[in-house]
């Protein structure tokens, strides 16, 4: 099946080389294949000294892996930032901050760009991931008290809104969308890395400095984040259908993992304004 997602094409090819290495045999027409067990007409393969062994069938990935996988991920995230609120003296906070940023950013990127789902790498991002969740926050709610809590459900609300509105195609991942939504991102991306890199260096730009700019760019921001839920949502629902192995549902946790702690900054960094962060 043809998708406009590159990151659904590149792990389509990578379960397509799965296929052909034996582990599913490819449909007709070019249609996806089907693990083993499913095949209408399987293949024998002789058993008895002398003869290879049959390769073994490949689970595809469903629905409730991911949400298993995600909720997973989330519960680590949510016990490392606990812990490093905790446990990280106040001394140490910048540095723990930019090491994680600088770790995440790394990971964040091999992830990103794998042609393979890598479990152990997406468990080790989320363990850095709550850190630097855990030092944001703890950074935030030491100037306004309550804002942690006031911003995580704001993040889940809109988590859960695009979700219904996705469920009830009211927003689609069209081919244009899609195209679109990548550029976007990666924009802000780039806009917001040499904003960081001006900022060590004493510029201010004004994009984070409680300005009606700034205010402005954290909505753009929330609007965006929101709508890379639809890019999450078409890949797994896509990957459910290519039938997509079952280790490729880290990879999809990861991307909606992603995208609710890039919302969750956003939506605390705008709350702040709002409460006299000048």
């Amino acid at each position: 099946m043809k998708t406009s997602n590159p990151v659904l094409s590149r792990l389509g090819q990578a379960a397509a080389r799965e296929r052909a290495a034996g582990y599913a045999q490819p449909g007709p027409y070019g249609q996806p294949g089907y693990p083993q067990q499913y095949q209408p007409y399987p293949q024998q393969y002789p058993a008895g000294p002398g003869y290879p062994a049959a390769p073994p069938a490949v689970t595809p990935m469903t629905l409730d892996d991911v949400v298993v996988k995600t909720v997973m991920l989330l519960g680590i995230v949510g016990i490392f930032a606990a812990a490093a609120w905790v446990l990280v003296p106040d001394a140490l906070v910048g540095v723990a901050l930019m090491g994680a940023i600088v770790v995440t950013l790394v990971l964040g990127l091999i992830i990103s760009f794998s042609r393979v789902a890598n479990p152990a790498l997406v468990v080790t991002y989320s363990i850095v991931e709550g850190v630097l969740v855990g030092m944001v926050s703890k950074a935030f709610e030491s100037f306004y008290d309550g804002i942690v809590l006031q911003a995580t459900v704001a993040t889940f609300g809109v988590f859960f809104l695009m979700a219904m509105l996705y469920k009830a195609r009211v927003i689609r991942a069209t081919p244009k969308f899609t195209r679109i939504m990548i550029a976007v991102i990666g924009g802000l991306f780039a806009v917001m890395l040499i904003n960081l890199m001006l900022a060590l260096f004493g510029v201010n730009t004004h994009l984070r400095d409680g300005s009606k700019l700034a205010i402005v760019f954290s909505l753009v921001c929330i609007v965006v984040a929101a709508l890379s839920f639809v890019l999450n949502f078409a890949q797994i629902e896509d990957g459910v259908r290519m039938g997509l192995p079952q280790r490729y549902s880290w990879t999809a946790a990861f991307g909606i993992v992603v995208g609710l702690v890039w919302l969750y900054f956003e939506i605390l960094r705008l709350l702040s304004y709002f409460q006299g962060d000048d």
